[in-house]
C-alpha cells in the first residue's frame, strides 16, 4: 500500500505537472496573456507551490504522513473542479494556485514517505520512484492534448475539460493512503536535530543551489519547449507536443535505468556529470537550430537524475532529519523556481524589443535567450555541484 501510494502518487503527480505544455498557449490565448504575463503566472503559482513546502513538514508532525498526503490528493482534484468553471483570469488564476498547494504538498509528502522507507539502495529506489514521474510526464502532453478534441455531447473539453478530468484522477491514490500505514512518525523531537543547527551546514546550502538551479531547468522545460517549438519553428501542437513527450521519456528511461549508477559513483558526482550533460544538449540544440531540436529531449537524461539523486543524499545525511532537511531545501527551491520562471518569461521580452517586438527575427531571438537561461541553469548546477563535490572531498565526506 505504501508504494502504491508512492508510485500512483508520482504519476498524478506527473500529469498535473506537465500537461500545462499544450496547454498553456491556449490559456494565454484565452485570457490574452503576453509572454511576460504568462511567466508571471506560472512564478504566482509556484509560489502557491512554495507556500505549501513551508508547511508541509509541520502538518506532517501534527497530522501524520498520511492525512498530509490525502489532503494533498484532495486539493489537487477540488482545483480541477475549480479550473473547469474558470472563465475569468482572476479565478482561473486561484484555482491554478490551489493545484500548485496541493502540488507542493504532494513532492515533500512523497519524498519523506521515500525517505522513510527506502533505507538500502537508496539511490537506486528513489529515481526509480521518480521515475513514475517521468513515465506519467512522457504521455501527460499527448493525452491532454488528445483530450482538449475531445467532444462530449456536442461540447468540446478544451483546456478546462482536460484539467478536470486529469486532477479528478487524484481520488484513486486516495484510497491507497486511506488503507496506508505510514513509517516514521513516531520519532520523538529529542531525536531530531533542530533546524537552527542544519542550517549551520555549508553542505545543506550548496545542495539547496544544486536542487534550485537542476529543478528551474527541469520544470522550466514543460512549460516553455512546445511554445518554444511552436513560436520559433512553427511546429504544430502535435509535433511539439511530441517533442515534450520524448523528453519525458528520456527523463523516465534516465531514472529506471541510470538510478543504480548513482549508488556506484556516489551522489555528488552523478549531479555533476547528469547536470553538466543536460546543459550541453540544451546549449546545442540552441545552437544547431531545427534541424538539432531533438537535443532537447536528449538533455532530459541529465536533467532527469538531478532531484532523486538530490533527496537520496538527503537520505542518507540526514536519517532522522529527513523531513525537516527535505522540506527546507525544497522550500527554497520553490523559491528559485519563482524566480526562475518569471526571469525566463523576462528575458524573452527584453531581448524581443531589443531585436524588434513585432518582427519574426525578434520573438526567434527572444525565445532562444529565453531557452538559453534554461540550459545556463543546468549548467550552474553541475558548478555547484563541483563546489560540494570539493568541500566534502577535503571533509572526507563524499556520499
Amino acid at each position: 500500500m505504501q508504494l502504491a501510494t508512492i508510485f500512483i502518487g508520482f504519476i498524478i503527480f506527473g500529469f498535473s505537472e506537465n500537461i500545462k505544455g499544450p496547454a498553456i498557449p491556449r490559456i494565454q490565448y484565452d485570457f490574452m496573456l503576453d509572454e511576460s504575463q504568462l511567466g508571471t503566472l506560472l512564478s504566482l503559482n509556484a509560489l502557491g507551490y512554495l507556500i505549501a513546502c513551508s508547511f508541509t513538514a509541520y502538518l506532517t508532525r501534527i497530522w501524520g504522513i498520511k492525512w498530509v498526503t490525502v489532503t494533498a490528493f484532495a486539493s489537487m482534484a477540488g482545483s480541477g473542479v475549480l479550473i473547469f468553471f474558470s472563465h475569468y483570469y482572476t479565478m482561473f488564476s486561484a484555482s491554478y494556485f490551489l493545484m500548485y498547494i496541493g502540488n507542493g504538498m504532494l513532492e515533500i509528502g512523497l519524498a519523506i514517505l521515500s525517505a522513510r522507507i527506502f533505507v538500502r539502495n537508496t539511490g537506486t529506489m528513489m529515481n526509480m520512484t521518480h521515475g513514475f514521474y517521468g513515465l506519467s510526464s512522457t504521455v501527460a502532453p499527448l493525452i491532454a492534448t488528445g483530450l482538449m478534441k475531445v467532444t462530449i455531447g456536442g461540447h468540446t473539453l478544451d483546456w478546462r475539460g482536460m484539467y478536470l478530468i486529469i486532477l479528478l484522477l487524484s481520488v484513486i491514490p486516495i484510497v491507497f493512503a486511506l488503507l496506508s500505514k505510514f513509517p516514521g512518525d513516531d520519532f520523538s523531537h529529542e531525536e531530531r536535530i533542530p533546524l537552527k543547527t542544519l542550517l549551520k551546514d555549508k553542505v545543506l546550502w550548496l545542495m539547496i543551489l544544486v536542487l534550485t538551479f537542476g529543478v528551474v531547468s527541469e520544470l522550466a522545460v514543460g512549460g516553455w519547449l512546445v511554445n518554444f517549438l511552436e513560436k520559433a519553428y512553427d511546429w504544430d501542437t502535435v509535433n511539439a507536443s511530441g517533442m515534450l513527450s520524448i523528453f519525458f521519456l528520456c527523463f523516465a528511461i534516465a531514472r529506471l535505468v541510470l538510478g543504480p549508477l548513482t549508488d556506484k559513483i556516489g551522489f555528488v558526482l552523478s549531479l555533476i556529470i547528469f547536470s553538466a550533460f543536460s546543459a550541453i544538449c540544451t546549449f546545442a540544440a540552441i545552437a544547431g537550430g531545427e534541424r538539432t531540436a531533438f537535443l532537447f529531449a536528449a538533455s532530459g537524461i541529465g536533467i532527469a537524475m538531478i532531484y532523486p539523486t538530490v533527496m537520496a543524499f538527503i537520505a542518507k545525511r540526514y536519517p532522522k532529519e529527513s523531513d525537516t532537511a527535505i522540506t527546507f531545501t525544497v522550500t527554497l527551491m520553490g523559491l528559485g523556481s519563482v524566480i526562475g520562471n518569471y526571469l525566463i518569461g523576462g528575458v524573452i521580452e527584453v531581448v524581443k524589443h531589443m531585436v524588434g517586438e513585432d518582427t519574426e527575427i525578434g520573438l526567434l531571438r527572444g525565445l532562444q535567450a529565453g531557452y538559453g537561461f534554461i540550459g545556463l541553469c543546468a549548467a550552474l548546477c553541475a558548478v555547484s555541484g563541483l563546489i560540494l563535490y570539493i568541500y566534502l572531498s577535503k571533509r572526507k565526506e563524499i556520499i
